[in-house]
């Protein structure tokens, strides 16, 4: 087990596992084998919306927050205008820059990813070791982004589904590849509220306005039935629900989405000007931060669908409901 594991353990398990004492996993991941295309900056800029610089106020105060996420405190942060994927990276993208560069992900490397208990297809093998805090969670031998729910699965009917089964290593791989970067946590809730101001919600302060499903996480008793009401009981399109304010996708539920920084549940709580000014996240720790919540979000046990919420897992954990969108630098005026 790494200190990053051992760092994540009993922090965030419920909502993205990590492997447990035991299980294999890798040591290191070696530099990227592929060559890096040269892209123009309108190639790189298509498909993303640009986000005006300036302040906003980061974090929330929701009277069901997690204290132990740091959700908070609120605060006014400054960061310069940039770019950002629309919506998650897709199955097609992400096939793409397989067949582009060859490239092998880390749960092919591992020989197992976390597959949730409900989604195993018949006479599935799963390996022991599994996640005490959360034992829907099951490690599937063959389990990867092109078979996400192990050997017999497919990817054919879901083209258009988020990437799912990827690292933190495996996202930026992708980024590089793309002539693009993950986002840092302030840009990702900078983009995700949309340009309202502490809202609960990507789209507001009420889950479902008029009735209707905003985002797609888990309706009914987690984690026995998943009614479904919201149109998925698993992941759904990247464009299935209706953009916020920026012109953004599913930036609540459907899956976790990778951010650059190192996690920490209180190094933006200083006043350093590192905390405030186009922050990057603490110099060091193993752990990286997901945002945003996944299909799995429940209001009983994990309702971190809020804008606000935050979590993290090791770069090297691969599960079926975490993915990632990209960012980018704007494109230079002519």
């Amino acid at each position: 087990m790494t200190d990053a594991t051992r760092e994540h353990e009993g922090h965030a398990a419920c909502c993205a596992p990590a492997p447990s004492l035991g299980m294999p996993t890798l040591s290191r991941r070696p530099a990227f084998d592929f060559a890096i295309p040269e892209r123009t900056p309108q190639e790189v800029a298509k498909g993303m919306a640009a986000i005006p610089g300036g302040e906003f106020r980061m974090g929330g105060a929701d009277p069901d927050a997690f204290p132990q996420d740091g959700e908070g405190p609120v605060r006014t942060v400054r960061v310069s205008p940039f770019l950002i994927d629309r919506h998650a990276v897709a199955n097609r993208q992400f096939a793409a820059f397989v067949k582009d560069t060859g490239y092998v992900t880390e749960a092919e490397r591992f020989g197992w990813s976390f597959v949730f208990h409900a989604h195993l297809l018949p006479g599935a093998p799963v390996l022991d070791g599994g996640v005490s805090e959360a034992p829907w969670w099951a490690a599937v031998p063959g389990a990867y982004w092109k078979a996400p729910e192990g050997p017999g699965s497919s990817i054919e009917r879901r083209p258009n589904h988020p990437v799912v089964h990827v690292s933190w290593n495996d996202a930026s791989a992708y980024a590089a590849w793309a002539g693009k970067r993950l986002p840092t946590e302030a840009e990702w809730e900078k983009a995700a509220r949309g340009g309202l101001d502490q809202a609960r919600f990507a789209w507001g302060d009420e889950l479902t306005p008029r009735g209707r499903h905003r985002c797609n996480i888990w309706q009914g008793e987690f984690p026995h039935h998943d009614t479904g009401e919201d149109g998925f009981t698993g992941t759904a399109p990247v464009n299935a629900f209706a953009p916020n304010g920026f012109g953004l996708h599913n930036v609540a539920g459907n899956v976790w989405e990778w951010c650059s920084d190192r996690w920490s549940s209180d190094w933006h709580a200083t006043e350093s000007p590192d905390t405030r000014n186009d922050p990057k996240g603490p110099p060091a720790g193993g752990a990286r931060v997901i945002r945003g919540g996944s299909f799995l979000c429940h209001e009983s046990y994990c309702n971190r669908y809020r804008v606000a919420a935050r979590t993290s897992n090791t770069p090297d954990s691969t599960t079926a409901h975490m993915g990632f969108r990209c960012a980018a630098d704007p494109v230079p005026r002519r």
